[in-house]
């Protein structure tokens, strides 16, 4: 086994009240600067809807992630003979028009148009050109448009519903939507780090996360191509790519990313997981319907002996270690299994996990009664107003049977707690809901409190930094064996 420690990150839907919090804190600290403007390395999605970039999920389109050839995976829009035939004219990459031109507005004029009878306004001007334009669309435009046909009716993911039940969907008595927060994965098998000819995207051995050394970087815009969530962005006044840096500079310090400390509905957790990285091609190379299952046995039990064992030989610090045990994203994604990958079927093996809404499906109407009975505990799953192939298309890669196992989990833990603080419930028909799922009174209990009473040290188990150690450690490996671990092909220089 080849043990590696890796940040990773879950967002629990239900939570998220669309307040864009996240999002400003993340502009105001990193994108706040010429050339960055249109740049949100954290955004806040509609869904259903086409999302930042539009229609970023389509593939067809944009070329992004793997594809599975026979048993392994190539890139679908770059690599190394893709790479070379598209790289001084790339026909995948999403435009100006497909993210947003910014804009900012003449304020002068307020204060210098000469005296008339008309109020004066401020113009929307630029801010690449300089010139005067009309704005046409911008950042989170499509907001709260559940209904609307310029932007819902055209996700992507509904390619896999009928006619009728995407008709269904826009009834007004029907309508749903959920909020989709996204930053970068930071992926174990990150599809940017393979298109990029520069070699100037690499994964930082301590703990993961995915950067682009802006000396290395040429402006080859490979990256952009082969991100499938779109989160690698061009500089169009530096000539560089640039993404989200997990705010490494603060997890070193012990401190939440930006977007977390600052996210007001308590949504995101980060932890340490400790993963196998021998397994990450087998993995990304199999079966769609098993890629989740998959994805979940290479994260592995800090608790095992012998995985710390193994863990220790391959340079990961005890206080690593300590925190993986400690790690909430381990709760969420390998104990419990509540929380997904978004899209798995892009096999890039993404370390932001989502726990999906459940969404008000305790009610149900039945001849225009509104019906709140319990009696047939997980029925109402079935009739609930985001179809279960929906949600598949999002975490699952298509398979509704995950979806079912996740969202009849959350409701016995619903019930369970129902139960315990209202008193209203049969206690049989609780325990047999919980009996189905597999979850005890006391694990029901944890999920709860970690959901709904976790504070901020619950939330983030932030790891002691040992970028000192792992430096250490790499280039001895190096001279013993020429090669280093942790995935790096060269010894790392001091300082970086």
């Amino acid at each position: 086994m080849d043990i590696r420690s890796q940040i990773g990150v879950v967002f629990h839907l239900d939570k998220c009240i669309g307040c864009h919090t996240c999002s400003i804190a993340c502009k105001n600290v990193w994108t706040d600067r010429k050339g960055a403007e249109y740049m949100w390395w954290n955004n806040v999605e509609t869904k259903p809807g086409t999302g930042y970039p539009t229609q970023w999920e389509n593939q067809e389109e944009y070329k992004g992630g793997w594809e599975k050839k026979g048993n392994s995976i190539v890139l679908r829009g770059a690599g190394k003979l893709k790479g070379l035939k598209n790289i001084f004219h790339n026909p995948n990459l999403p435009t100006i028009d497909d993210y947003y031109e910014p804009w900012t507005y003449r304020y002068e004029d307020l204060f210098t148009a000469p005296e008339g009878n008309d109020q004066p306004t401020a113009r929307p001007v630029s801010l690449i050109t300089g010139e005067p334009i009309e704005v046409k669309s911008g950042p989170n435009w499509d907001d709260d448009l559940s209904g609307s046909p310029d932007y819902a009716r055209k996700d992507p993911n509904f390619k896999n519903l009928s006619a009728t039940e995407q008709e269904a969907m826009f009834q007004v008595e029907k309508m749903v939507m959920f909020y989709l927060p996204r930053i970068c994965n930071h992926c174990l098998n990150p599809a940017c780090v393979a298109a990029c000819p520069s070699g100037a995207i690499y994964k930082r051995g301590e703990d993961g996360v995915v950067l682009i050394n802006q000396n290395k970087c040429r402006a080859w815009r490979m990256c952009v191509t082969a991100c499938p969530y779109k989160k690698t962005y061009f500089n169009w006044s530096t000539g560089k790519s640039e993404k989200c840096i997990l705010c490494y500079p603060r997890l070193e310090t012990g401190q939440a990313p930006a977007c977390m400390h600052s996210c007001v509905g308590r949504i995101r957790y980060l932890g340490v997981l400790l993963y196998d990285a021998d397994r990450i091609h087998e993995v990304a190379s199999t079966e769609e319907s098993q890629l989740v299952d998959w994805q979940r046995d290479m994260i592995l039990d800090p608790n095992d002996p012998k995985v710390i064992e193994e863990a220790v030989k391959n340079g990961v610090h005890f206080s690593i270690i300590e925190a993986a045990q400690k790690s909430p994203v381990y709760r969420f994604v390998k104990e419990w299994k509540l929380a997904l990958p978004l899209h798995p079927e892009y096999r890039t093996l993404p370390m932001l996990f989502y726990v999906p809404p459940l969404l008000p499906i305790l009610g149900t109407t039945d001849d225009d009664i509104y019906d709140t009975t319990t009696e047939g505990l997980f029925s109402t799953i079935e009739k609930t107003r985001l179809p279960i192939q929906y949600l598949a298309s999002l975490f699952t890669a298509g398979n509704e049977g995950k979806i079912r196992e996740v969202l009849k989990k959350m409701m016995a833990v619903r019930l369970h707690r129902r139960h315990i603080t209202v008193g209203d419930m049969d206690p049989v028909l609780v325990r047999n809901a919980l009996q189905e799922v597999q979850t005890p009174p006391d694990m029901a209990d944890a999920i709860y409190r970690l959901t709904s009473l976790a504070n901020f040290e619950d939330r983030f188990v932030i790891p002691m930094a040992h970028r000192e150690e792992a430096i250490e450690m790499l280039e001895s490996v190096f001279e013993e064996k020429g090669a280093t671990g942790f995935g790096f092909r060269m010894a790392p220089e001091r300082g970086l």
